[in-house]
């Protein structure tokens, strides 16, 4: 058997990132790993009810934020609470596109990334 363990996202400023998927998400640090020379931490976010990560890669070394281009992935999140967090991603200012004929809309965080919010 073969089953899905985690998404990676590599962000710039980790502690602004993880207050964002705390807030937006209700997103939780569950376990990190830290590089014995301090060069890098992987900080692996949960939802607290499944057993799928977010990891969070942050590097040292890097000074300017990530250019995403034209990459075409994204991050499916589902709720049966559509409306609410719909109210407070609008106040957060994070929405990024809305599809009202799908009934989905996307979040960014702050690195960029794109989020999809669907109804349960």
């Amino acid at each position: 058997m073969i089953r899905y363990d985690h998404f990676n996202f590599n962000v710039l400023d980790l502690d602004r990132s993880l207050a964002f998927y705390k807030e937006a998400l209700n997103l939780r640090p569950v376990r990190e790993k830290r590089a014995e020379d301090g060069s890098f931490l992987l900080t692996y976010l949960g939802d607290g009810e499944t057993g799928f990560l977010l990891e969070l890669t942050w590097l040292r070394d890097r000074k300017e934020p990530y250019q995403l281009g034209d990459e075409e992935f994204h991050l499916a999140m589902k709720t049966d609470e559509y409306e609410a967090w719909h109210q407070k991603h609008q106040q957060m200012g994070c929405i990024a596109f809305e599809n009202p004929e799908m009934g989905i809309y996307f979040i960014t965080d702050p690195d960029g990334y794109w989020i999809e919010i669907v109804p349960a």
